[in-house]
């Protein structure tokens, strides 16, 4: 198998029924946007209980049925934000901490050394976050356990160049278990699409649909030119910006 080779998405969501929370980052292949794909699965009612949303510099997480939330805290976020012409893409609170550092004029490891894995034994749950800049280059990174105890943390920080038809793919999980198994080795190279709507229905279908609960995907123009966005809610309707 090349270094080089690249996967198509479809393929890899349809042979994981629980790659729980994922991150996609690439360039289309004519060129001239970048696409930024963030999606979520649930396994628990509590999970399961949410809706994806606009903001005024992103979305973020509600819940679909507030009288129904058992715990807000690893489930209510910002997925994903915006400050001078920067994207913060992540799965948890750490999009704020990034955002915050950026502002303040820290790096995005700066931030996300302040960080590490959720607090959900016996998961222990990577926090998987992306930074997606002006010029198309972007960066991706894990935080994960260290050991099944959960006694330190492993930092984990990739930086790319924009390639034609290239992203990169980062998830919380291997696939389903008891625990959770977390993701391992480096983001995978995927596929990406010129037609981002085409796009984002092919990522929607591939995901398992008793475990997918939102999806939202966002085509970043490098020329200056329209940008859009597709936002699809389990719990809700499908929307295109």
């Amino acid at each position: 198998m090349s270094v080089y080779e690249v996967a198509n998405p479809e393929t890899l969501l349809s042979a994981n029924p629980y790659p729980g929370r994922g991150i996609v980052l690439g360039q289309t292949p004519d060129g001239t946007r970048m696409v930024v794909a963030y999606f979520i699965m649930g396994r628990s009612p509590n999970s399961r209980n949410r809706v994806f949303e606009r903001t005024e510099d992103g979305i973020r997480t509600r819940a679909y049925d507030p009288s129904k939330v058992e715990d807000p805290s690893l489930i209510i976020y910002n997925p994903l934000r915006t400050v001078d012409g920067t994207l913060i893409v992540t799965n948890g609170d750490q999009t704020d901490t990034v955002r915050d550092a950026l502002v303040a004029g820290r790096s995005f490891e700066d931030a996300l050394e302040t960080r590490e894995f959720e607090p959900d034994a016996p998961n222990l749950t990577p926090r998987i976050s992306g930074l997606l800049l002006p010029d198309g280059r972007y960066q991706l990174s894990i935080l994960k356990s260290a050991d099944a105890e959960g006694s330190a943390c492993s930092r984990f920080y990739f930086n790319y160049p924009p390639l034609a038809g290239v992203g990169h793919f980062l998830h919380t999980y291997n696939s389903d278990g008891d625990p959770l198994p977390s993701f391992t080795g480096e983001p995978r190279r995927v596929a990406i699409a010129d037609d981002v709507e085409a796009f984002t229905q092919m990522m929607w279908e591939a995901l398992d649909p008793d475990n997918r609960v939102a999806l939202y995907v966002r085509s970043v123009s490098l020329t200056g030119g329209p940008e859009c966005d597709y936002l699809i809610n389990q719990n809700g309707e499908e929307t295109a910006q």
